[in-house]
């Protein structure tokens, strides 16, 4: 079994986690989380989590994803998902945390989403 890898950069001021292997109870969980808190406490407001070599996940590495999801919430940044296999995506839908989290197919996506505004009334205000 292959254990989580884990390696971090940075494109375009957004911190990209990029993940392969497996997403299980054990070290692996703990050390997403210890990425993503690492992440928010550098002051980092936009995370994604590049998922295109992921394997599995079980149900821990859920709870590991939305616990991440909410600490990023917590501090006011951002987190997406992308690259998530068919089984993935299927699991989050099957679990309705598809509506939690933002989920893009690739990464250059998932960048972008980062730089489209967040309301109508923020454009509005912001034009005034």
């Amino acid at each position: 079994m292959v254990s989580l890898s884990i390696t971090t950069r940075e494109v375009d001021g957004v911190s990209i986690v990029t993940l392969s292997g497996r997403i299980v109870f054990g070290e692996g969980s703990n050390a997403l989380r210890s990425t993503v808190k690492n992440l928010i406490a550098e002051g980092k407001q936009k995370i994604v989590l590049n998922m295109s070599s992921i394997e599995h996940i079980d149900s821990a590495g859920l709870g590991m994803l939305v616990a991440a999801h909410i600490s990023v919430k917590a501090y006011g940044a951002a987190l997406c998902l992308c690259g998530l296999g068919d089984r993935s995506q299927e699991l989050l839908q099957l679990t309705r945390l598809s509506t939690v989290f933002q989920v893009r197919s690739t990464e250059a996506g998932a960048i972008a989403s980062f730089s489209k505004p967040t309301s109508i009334a923020t454009q509005t205000a912001s034009n005034a």
